[in-house]
């Protein structure tokens, strides 16, 4: 297998489950960070010694513009054409709706839809024609979220975004979907107050979170499946069923 994966935000979380799940597959791997270049090592010699496959590790900072000429230098650099594009990274902001700044309100959309639009429309030619490129939309951009006004707006915006850009992306034959998963089991979910968590399971059909492996399982089926295009895939344990 010598095709290429770009992973943004692929160094921690789901970010990583995903990069394992496409590593044991045989793809090499362009995994970004924003600031734990620590991290980022560990998981690059990681993988070297569990997978003997190639994998590139680079900062990328999804709220700076900059971010984008950096990942475009780097392909053209390593002369690599991608044939996935996840843009597994995204921000939020807990700030209350009275409180919220117009600067921070923008930085949110930023870093969730506009980067990914504009990275996608630098590299486009260095994607391999029969390519994919894989979103991470949010539960939370199904129903409305309660603490973060910007991520849900966001996420919904995301999966918008995918069904629109079907159309532009026919002409190259690349095909492009959105994984919209519920509460994961990431190390961020499991800080939360064991009282929350417990009310979050309560409302899902199998009664926990779901495992970043099992996600991960999702995310290489639509890379690997040439149908599935312009889908929006929620996975949630059947969140709301209860």
């Amino acid at each position: 297998m010598s095709k290429f994966a770009l992973i943004t935000g692929g160094t921690k979380g789901i970010g990583k489950a995903v990069a394992e799940a496409l590593a044991k597959a045989g793809y090499r791997l362009i995994l970004t960070y924003g600031n734990d270049e620590v991290t980022a090592q560990s998981v690059q010699n990681e993988f070297a010694e569990k997978f003997q496959t190639e994998t590139y590790i680079l900062q990328a900072d999804i709220t700076s513009e900059k971010s984008i000429d950096t990942i475009d230098a780097f392909l053209t650099e390593k002369n690599i054409r991608l044939f996935s594009l996840i843009f597994n990274a995204g921000i939020t902001s807990r700030t209350p709706f009275e409180q919220i700044k117009p600067s921070e309100w923008q930085q949110v959309f930023y870093a969730n839809v506009h980067f990914p639009v504009f990275l996608l429309q630098r590299i486009l030619s260095k994607m391999e024609t029969g390519g994919n490129v894989l979103f991470t939309g949010s539960l939370m951009g199904v129903y409305p979220h309660s603490v973060s006004l910007s991520y849900g707006v966001t996420k919904s915006a995301v999966h918008a975004l995918v069904q629109n850009l079907v159309k532009f992306m026919a002409p190259y034959k690349i095909r492009v979907n959105a994984i919209a998963p519920g509460f994961v089991d990431t190390d961020w979910q499991k800080t939360k107050p064991i009282e929350i968590r417990r009310n979050i399971e309560n409302k899902i059909a199998l009664e926990r979170f779901c495992e970043p492996d099992d996600l991960a399982e999702v995310y290489k089926l639509i890379v690997e499946n040439n149908y599935l295009n312009g889908e929006i895939i929620t996975v949630s344990g059947g969140y709301s069923y209860k």
